[in-house]
């Protein structure tokens, strides 16, 4: 793995340098295919009102939030992490903590609604998962009211360092109140994760006493994580279990981490908590350039043991008050990660859609093609069984018939569209609308689009699909079926006869090409393997045309 690691760099150093020579932006845009599955994440802050809310009046509220969701919808995210544990504090009607004061002004004080329901049904209409970020730790101000709250009812798992006041990780009762605190919101809550923000020691935390190894720390923080999922995977085990670590796990061989990272500054071992089954996912706060980004994240890859890691970009660099950062240096971020396999996460929602120095705009042509989060592989649950019927009347699409047996309560559905037949379910491009609760949609009624529909679980296991009948073979010299043998070409129609043909291409049955032609009198084919085939004329303004079916059959002695 460490030769990937050296390749890998040498590689990105490459393109880094093509891209500043041949147009920076434009040239990342240009080699970032799609990609099928992919974390797009963006942290939603609540503590102030900084990202949401912005006014104190319900409606607004909910105005503003719907808007939020459209925009980060727009732009191709597809998972909403909102502060919801903010310290001590919440956003939802709780029974262990109170009110937080950002969402009416006066902490301890409701607002008349829920604020994460409202956000968990919105993010679910749009296709979106939605995890409830927690903080762990961290809980305010010494005399503010979560803080005094906790202090009375748990004296012993309080800790004052300066004005702030932080749960003892050292204690094994605040493990066991994080627990009750994420289980309360799962067993409530349709939620798509937990996702746990400062589950570390405190920077502050005093030094390493005498006696004291680095390696008993670790373990107490690894047994809050343990109890949490735990209480987290007894309630719902499809909800992912998640945090944010900090961008560096630890130094690496050939570069050091300067001091800060995950492991041996704040005993966060995140990677073993991928590797031991606590953890489905990692979002690591990389909020660095150069060598301090790179080769850590290409570290997180290697050992991501199978699961999800999208790692934090600090686009709040882009404001000239945070910091000095150019739109390019994250496109490159962005470029690397989905080269190696990684998701991305921005940090934080307001910088992203306030377009700060374009960066929603480029995000949405890099993240134009729709993208599912990664399945649940190592939850050990069989795909779901497929639609058994799919029909198209008018512009409505309807299915049924689709079975599953993982315990989750629902099934959700992707739709995939293309101009040829079969839709290819495998080729990005084809997504078209993801995550539906309903078992119909309006689409397009063109007739040269054909649709097909597949059934995922909650782990994101996804069905074989069931696709539209395909079109009837037009009995016409132009679209006729031909059988060939090695050694003779293809006899095309006059170019009077396909309207607006310059090339021919060929295709597989699936859609995939296989090449480009000029469009002349006869094809030579002989070098295809056996097998069907479809061609298809390709003309000005990429508009094409299926001129017919061949097979290619070698003659056996």
């Amino acid at each position: 793995m460490k030769y990937l690691s050296v390749l890998l760099l040498l590689c990105l150093t490459l393109c880094v340098a093509h891209a500043q020579q041949a147009g920076e932006t434009q040239a990342l845009w240009d080699a970032a295919p799609a990609t099928k599955y992919e974390v797009r994440a963006v942290w939603l802050t609540t503590i102030g009102g900084i990202d949401w809310p912005h006014s104190y009046h319900p409606e607004k509220q909910r105005e503003e939030l719907i808007s939020t969701l459209d925009r980060l919808k727009e732009a191709g995210i597809n998972m909403v992490l909102l502060q919801t544990r903010v310290r001590a504090t919440t956003i939802y009607p709780s029974d262990i903590e109170p009110w937080d004061g950002c969402i009416t002004g006066k902490p301890g004080h409701s607002p008349g609604y829920d604020p994460l329901q409202l956000c968990i049904d919105e993010c679910h209409k749009r296709g979106m998962e939605c995890h409830a970020w927690v903080v762990t730790i961290p809980v305010g101000k010494w005399n503010n009211l979560g803080c005094r709250l906790l202090r009375q009812k748990h004296p012993r798992l309080m800790k004052r360092i300066g004005d702030e006041g932080y749960m003892n990780p050292e204690q094994s009762q605040t493990g066991d109140y994080l627990a009750t605190m994420c289980r309360e919101i799962v067993s409530r809550y349709d939620v798509d994760g937990i996702h746990l923000d400062y589950i570390r020691y405190p920077e502050t935390w005093p030094q390493l006493r005498k006696g004291e190894s680095r390696a008993k720390r670790i373990g107490y923080i690894t047994d809050i994580v343990r109890k949490i999922r735990m209480a987290v995977k007894s309630e719902k085990p499809w909800v992912k279990l998640s945090c944010s670590p900090i961008g560096k796990y630890d130094d690496l061989r050939r570069y050091r981490s300067g001091g800060w990272n995950a492991r041996t500054t704040v005993s966060q071992d995140a990677q073993a908590w991928m590797r031991d089954d606590l953890m489905d996912a990692l979002f690591p706060m990389m909020y660095f350039q150069g060598n301090n980004f790179y080769p850590f994240a290409i570290d997180w890859k290697e050992q991501s043991h199978g699961r999800i890691v999208a790692p934090g970009l600090g686009i709040y660099f882009l404001d000239p008050r945070e910091g000095k950062w150019t739109l390019p240096m994250v496109a490159r971020q962005l470029y690397m990660l989905r080269q190696i396999g990684l998701g991305h996460t921005y940090f934080r929602s307001k910088f992203f859609t306030d377009n700060t120095k374009g960066i929603y705009d480029f995000c949405r042509r890099f993240d134009a093609t729709p993208a599912l989060i990664p399945p649940m592989t190592w939850a050990g649950k069989t795909a779901p069984l497929a639609p058994t019927t799919l029909t198209l009347e008018g512009n409505l699409l309807s299915w049924s018939g689709a079975v599953d047996h993982s315990g989750a309560p629902y099934l959700l559905y992707n739709i995939y569209a293309s101009r040829t037949y079969p839709v290819d379910t495998e080729n990005p491009a084809n997504l078209v609308a993801t995550r539906l609760t309903t078992n119909n949609r309006q689409v397009s009624a063109d007739r040269h689009q054909y649709y097909a529909v597949t059934a995922m679980n909650r782990y994101g296991q996804e069905s074989r699909p069931i696709q539209q009948d395909g079109p009837e073979p037009k009995a016409h010299a132009s679209k006729m079926m031909i059988q060939i043998t090695t050694g003779k070409p293809i006899v095309l129609p006059s170019k009077g006869q396909v309207l607006d043909a310059d090339f021919v291409m060929v295709e597989t049955m699936a859609g995939q090409p296989v090449g480009v032609y000029p469009y002349a009198a006869r094809l030579d084919v002989t070098a295809l393997p056996d097998g069907m085939y479809q061609l298809r004329s390709l003309g000005k303004k990429g508009r094409t045309h299926r001129i017919g079916y061949f097979s290619v059959k070698r003659l056996r002695r």
